[in-house]
């Protein structure tokens, strides 16, 4: 991580503050975030196509794919580490479109997020796969906020500090992915 790049951020993320990011750039994000994962993707798909209230308000809101495993004894949370975010693209176009600022997860996403990213404004975070507890430690405070029978796939509310993140798609249509290919195609003969 080059440090001297680092742009420390705090929630909510507003769609103008999304429009100050680049792919390539690291940011430690701190503030409120909300956890959901494909179940309450589904959740709250199913609620909007039947015209029915949110659990959440997504305006400028930021959602991480994980599923937190449970808390060892004196702690407030296990392991947190991201989740392919790609099982969400479904959704996301839509809730990006009711206000939904910024994901944080792992890998590439549909050509549809990306178009989504860019026409609604808004910010795709990738962090490190494979480093669950670590990222737990930036986790201050965990409060699940809404249906618990999925357990760690219910929404939980998140207060981070310091998190780490990388800007994969920013809402100028870059993306990391295919910049980092393009670096390095003819590189492996």
């Amino acid at each position: 991580m080059n440090f001297k790049k680092v742009k420390k951020i705090k929630t909510p993320l507003s769609k103008d503050l999304a429009k100050n990011f680049r792919i390539g750039d690291w940011i430690l994000l701190s503030g409120i975030v909300y956890t959901a994962r494909d179940q309450a993707h589904k959740r709250m798909f199913e609620l909007i196509e039947k015209g029915k209230k949110m659990p959440l308000n997504l305006e400028n809101a930021v959602i991480y794919y994980t599923g937190p495993s449970p808390a060892k004894p004196g702690e407030i949370l296990g392991s947190a580490g991201p989740t392919t975010s790609a099982r969400m693209d479904k959704y996301t176009p839509l809730l990006l479109k009711m206000g939904l600022s910024g994901m944080i997860g792992k890998g590439e996403r549909s050509g549809e997020v990306k178009s989504a990213v860019k026409e609604f404004g808004g910010v795709y975070l990738v962090t490190i796969g494979g480093a669950g507890a670590y990222l737990s430690e930036r986790v201050k405070k965990v409060k699940c906020l809404f249906w618990q029978d999925l357990g760690p796939e219910a929404i939980y509310e998140f207060i981070l500090e310091d998190f780490p993140c990388l800007v994969a798609y920013d809402a100028y249509g870059g993306d990391y992915f295919q910049a980092v290919r393009a670096k390095f195609r003819g590189g492996i003969k």
